[in-house]
């Protein structure tokens, strides 16, 4: 199995939503069960298929982070340079619309594009991979293609 990479601030979130999961809303979802069952007939009370089809959902969410934390490399961006690479925050400026973009590339469980965080496969940051400031990148989009100028790479 590949290891999966994380800042350690991604690490940490992972870390404290399967704490959550499994301390909170693990008893709290057996609760409504067992409550649930206490209304009697199973085959036609909602409550109880609800309950269960939550459990279902929090067992697997259970399963998959706790599959993430056993194949996660944890990697401290500050102890990185050089070209880009995974860790790094690049300052981008659309060379046709002039709009400047700051992005840092992570790991899928912690990307958020809303928060400036890329996911390590998207395009735009398998383009920007082994660049440094100054290059110039292409980039295929579903809205057509798109040429970004590297500003500036860091490591924070």
């Amino acid at each position: 199995m590949d290891k999966i990479p994380l800042t350690r601030a991604g690490y940490e979130k992972i870390d404290a939503e399967l704490k959550h999961l499994k301390s909170e809303e693990r008893p709290a979802i057996i609760r409504a069960i067992s409550e649930a069952r206490e209304h009697g007939d199973l085959s036609e009370n909602a409550e109880y298929h609800s309950a269960k089809e939550k459990q279902s959902f929090i067992e697997g969410r259970i399963k998959e982070l706790e599959g993430v934390m056993s194949l996660a490399e944890v990697i401290d961006p500050k102890k990185l340079s050089g070209p880009i690479k995974f860790g790094a925050t690049v300052e981008l400026v659309d060379e046709d619309t002039d709009e400047e973009k700051t992005y840092q590339i992570v790991g899928e469980y912690e990307a958020d594009i809303e928060r400036g965080r890329l996911n390590l496969k998207s395009p735009l940051a398998r383009s920007l991979i082994g660049k440094e400031e100054g290059d110039s990148v292409e980039v295929r989009t579903p809205g057509g293609d798109r040429t970004y100028e590297i500003l500036k790479v860091s490591y924070v």
